[in-house]
C-alpha cells in the first residue's frame, strides 16, 4: 500500500477494532483468513528477501584492525564476498530467493579511495573516525550503476536498504540533524537507481541508544521534557525525507533500532505525526529493550508496515526457563494483519553461525507464511 488514503485508512480500521474491543489475539488466531488460499512455494519464495547481516563477516573490509576469531571463522569456511558478489551468492545460498535487503555498511569498492569519506562518530564518551561510503561521489555512482547491472543479469532485486549512514537525525543541534537528513537523500538517490522500494533510517541520537526516562519535577508528577525535544526535530526530519521519498520513488522506513525508536509507541507517534504515504514502519521481530515487545510490539507497528519487515532469531531472549524466540507466533500477527511484503532473514546470534542461521530461519518462516 503506497497511498496516504490506503494507509489512513488501515489505521482507521485498526483503531476501530481496538475500539470495539475485538482482541488482537483473536486476529492472530484467524490467520488462516489473511489468504484466500494456501501460498505455493513460489509464491512464499518470492516473499523472502537474504539479508546482508547474517554474512556480514565474510564481506570484504577497509578495516586496518586485526579481523575477529569469528570473521576468520565465516571466511575459511565459505569465501570472501563484496556486494558486487552478493546478488550471485543469494541465488546460490536460498535457492529461488530473488529479493535482497542490502546493508549501507558493506556498500562500495574497499579498494577504491575515491568512494569515501572521513566521517567522526562518538559514542559512549569515544570518539572515532573512520571512512564511510558516499554514495555522492563520480567513483560511487558509477559503483552503483554496476550493482544495478548486477541484478538485472541475475534476475535479483533491492527491495530495502538498512542504512545506518545516516546519524543525528533527532539531534537537538539543528546542524548535526541537517546534515543527517542531507546524509539520507544522497543515498535515497542511490536506493532509486538499485530500484529499493524502502529505506530504514534510524532515529538513534549519536552518542545514546538509550532515550531519557521521566523525572519527577516539584509538582510530583512525572514529566519527560527531554524526550519530546527529541521527538521534534525526529519528526522534523522524516517530514523532509518523506517528501524527498516522493520525488525520488523511495519510502522513508523506521525500524527499531535502539535510541527513540525502541519503544513502538515512538515509532508510531512519528509516523501519525509525519502523516505521509513515503513513511512507514519496518519491524524488527528481535531488537527490543524487553521481551514482552517481541510480540506485542510488532502488532503495534503492523498497521504503519506494509512493505518489509525483519525476521530473526537472536539468543538474547532465551533464558534457562524459556525461549522467547518464536518465529511461527510472530509471522502469524504478519498473515493476521494480511502484511504482503518483504520478509529479511536478519538472523542475529545463537547457536549456529549466521548462513546456518539464517537458513533455519528461513525454513520456519516458510513454514509460517
Amino acid at each position: 500500500m503506497s497511498s496516504e488514503n490506503t494507509s489512513n485508512a488501515d489505521r482507521r480500521d485498526f483503531l476501530k477494532l481496538a475500539g470495539a474491543g475485538v482482541a488482537v489475539a483473536a486476529l492472530v488466531g484467524n490467520s488462516a483468513g489473511a489468504t484466500s488460499r494456501p501460498l505455493t512455494e513460489k509464491e512464499k519464495l518470492a516473499r523472502i528477501a537474504s539479508c546482508c547481516w547474517p554474512p556480514r563477516h565474510m564481506f570484504k573490509s577497509r578495516s586496518t584492525r586485526p579481523p575477529s576469531e569469528t570473521t576468520v571463522e565465516m571466511k575459511k569456511k565459505y569465501g570472501e564476498i563484496t556486494m558486487l558478489d552478493f546478488p550471485q551468492w543469494t541465488k546460490d545460498t536460498y535457492p529461488g530467493v530473488y529479493h535482497m535487503d542490502l546493508w549501507s555498511s558493506v556498500f562500495g569498492d574497499t579498494t577504491n579511495p575515491d568512494q569515501y569519506t572521513e566521517t567522526t562518530f562518538t559514542r559512549n564518551g569515544q570518539t572515532r573516525t573512520f571512512p564511510t561510503w558516499d554514495p555522492s561521489t563520480p567513483a560511487s555512482k558509477k559503483w552503483i550503476d554496476e550493482l544495478a547491472n548486477i541484478q538485472v543479469k541475475t534476475g535479483t532485486k533491492c527491495c530495502h536498504i538498512s542504512n545506518n549512514a545516516p546519524r543525528n537525525i533527532a539531534d537537538p543541534d539543528n546542524e548535526k540533524r541537517l546534515e543527517g537528513v542531507r546524509v539520507a537523500k544522497i543515498w535515497m538517490d542511490a536506493a532509486a537507481v538499485l530500484g529499493a522500494k524502502t529505506m530504514r533510517v534510524n532515529t538513534g541520537v549519536t552518542g545514546t541508544r538509550i532515550m531519557p526516562e521521566a523525572t519527577t519535577p516539584q509538582s510530583g508528577y512525572p514529566r519527560n521534557d527531554k524526550i519530546v525535544v527529541y521527538f521534534n526535530q525526529c519528526i522534523e526530519s522524516f517530514k523532509e525525507l518523506a517528501d524527498y521519498g516522493a520525488k525520488v520513488g523511495v519510502i522513508i522506513s523506521i525500524e527499531n533500532h535502539w535510541g527513540l525508536c525502541a519503544n513502538p509507541m515512538n515509532i508510531r507517534i512519528v509516523i501519525d505525526e509525519v502523516n505521509h504515504p513515503f513513511c512507514e514502519a519496518t519491524p524488527d521481530f528481535c531488537n527490543w529493550e524487553h521481551e514482552y515487545h517481541l510480540f506485542h510490539g510488532l502488532e503495534v507497528l503492523m498497521p504503519y508496515t506494509h512493505h518489509h519487515i525483519h525476521a530473526k532469531y537472536w539468543d538474547r531472549w532465551k533464558t534457562d526457563e524459556k525461549d522467547w524466540n518464536d518465529i511461527a507466533r510472530s509471522v502469524q500477527i504478519l498473515n493476521a494483519y494480511k502484511f504482503h511484503g518483504t520478509i529479511a532473514l536478519e538472523y542475529e546470534h545463537g547457536p549456529w553461525d549466521g548462513i546456518v542461521g539464517s537458513k533455519r530461519l528461513m525454513d520456519e518462516v516458510m513454514a509460517a507464511l
